[in-house]
């Protein structure tokens, strides 16, 4: 994708996003919105649909921004993402391999993903095969010891096919994260993990596109690309909002999100779906 078709890519995972979770009248707003801009470089810039990257996304319950993704990507159709955490859906609140087209692991449970993931990029170093492993971890998921355990476990094995972004947006569902756990510096403790580590904007496309490519560059270490992210991303409503982890919208809420639907809606119009 060229620059301006990423840009169209990532405001539609925001708008789909919003549409499936607005129908469903409850759900993940924040965390799902703070990693649209990191999917959307993933599946528009990195991931080749015939290739053998791999992406697991750790931080299950952003389920609806990878859906809303998926849909954009032709794994299913759009109109499926109505569906959303409802009885016999395809697209459970949390991400299931069993159900879901595209989706590479069932996770929810917090560390798992990031372990599989590790699994995988051990399995293809020691298959010799090209591919690179990728999966977004929260920074409350971080909270939990079985991270890094496979953190250590990727840094002795040297995965540098590993690549673990991490969705740093501040928030998790009780609270502020300094608060609830202080994590203190991300990109500090990675490297004393010995990774190689750096910190990027995380609503910029394009710092996190080349965090990608100049981290394929390591040769004996993975990756810890930390995102700057906020809860809500590129909702100004929303990111404002103090409980913005599971919201069930009140009656302004409802306002708010129904205007910054209709500003997406208005930016990208979509042809040839019933929206």
């Amino acid at each position: 994708m060229n620059p301006d078709e990423l840009e169209q890519f990532r405001d539609q995972i925001r708008l789909w996003t919003l549409k499936a979770l607005n129908h469903l009248g409850f759900g993940h707003y924040g965390g799902s919105l703070s990693i649209v801009e990191a999917l959307a470089v993933l599946y528009g810039k990195v991931l080749e649909p015939e290739g053998n990257d791999r992406f697991i996304l750790s931080k299950g319950h952003g389920g609806p921004a990878l859906y809303a993704t998926l849909a954009i990507k032709g794994y299913f159709d759009h109109e499926l993402l109505y569906t959303l955490n409802q009885n016999g859906t395809k697209l459970p609140s949390h991400p299931d391999r069993n159900l879901t087209p595209g989706v590479e692991m069932t996770t929810g449970s917090l560390g798992q993903g990031i372990s599989v993931a590790t699994g995988v990029a051990l399995s293809n170093k020691l298959e010799k095969v090209d591919a690179h492993t990728y999966t977004i971890v929260g920074d409350g998921e971080l909270n939990e010891g079985q991270c890094w355990e496979a953190i250590q476990f990727a840094a002795h094995h040297k995965l540098h096919n590993l690549f673990v972004l991490v969705d740093d947006n501040k928030k998790q569902l009780d609270g502020l994260t300094k608060n609830i756990c202080d994590p203190l510096d991300f990109v500090e403790k990675f490297n004393a993990f010995g990774f190689h580590a750096l910190r990027v904007d995380g609503s910029s496309l394009k710092q996190i596109e080349n965090a990608i490519k100049n981290g394929k560059e390591q040769q004996d270490k993975p990756v810890a690309i930390i995102l700057d992210t906020i809860k809500g991303q590129g909702v100004s409503y929303l990111e404002q909002k103090a409980d913005n982890h599971h919201i069930r919208p009140t009656e302004e809420d409802k306002k708010a999100i129904k205007e910054a639907i209709e500003v997406l809606e208005a930016k990208w119009p979509i042809e040839g779906v019933n929206v």
